[in-house]
């Protein structure tokens, strides 16, 4: 998968720190609202196969809040990085 970098951010550890908890938040807030929409579908009675499609697109959103996450804490760490070199 080919992207574009994150933009640079702040180089300071609250921009890192501030990433990581955004990560964890995320993937938390998406958890639950598929777990929401689930029961309130009442996807537990239903076939198989609408089940594994939930499972994909679940994991589908969750990957990219997870990569879009990762790219900017790995912008984060790059721009302290080169920092902590100039300085």
């Amino acid at each position: 998968m080919v992207r574009r970098p994150a933009a640079p951010m702040a180089d300071d550890r609250g921009a890192l720190r501030r990433e990581v908890l955004a990560l964890v938040a995320l993937v938390a807030l998406v958890d639950g609202i598929f777990v929401a929409i689930y029961f309130a579908a009442g996807l537990a009675a239903a076939s198989g196969g609408l089940k594994l499609g939930y499972t994909l697109l679940w994991t589908m959103a969750t990957l990219v809040v997870v990569l879009r996450s990762l790219g900017r804490i790995r912008a984060a760490r790059l721009t302290r990085r080169q920092a902590a070199r100039r300085g």
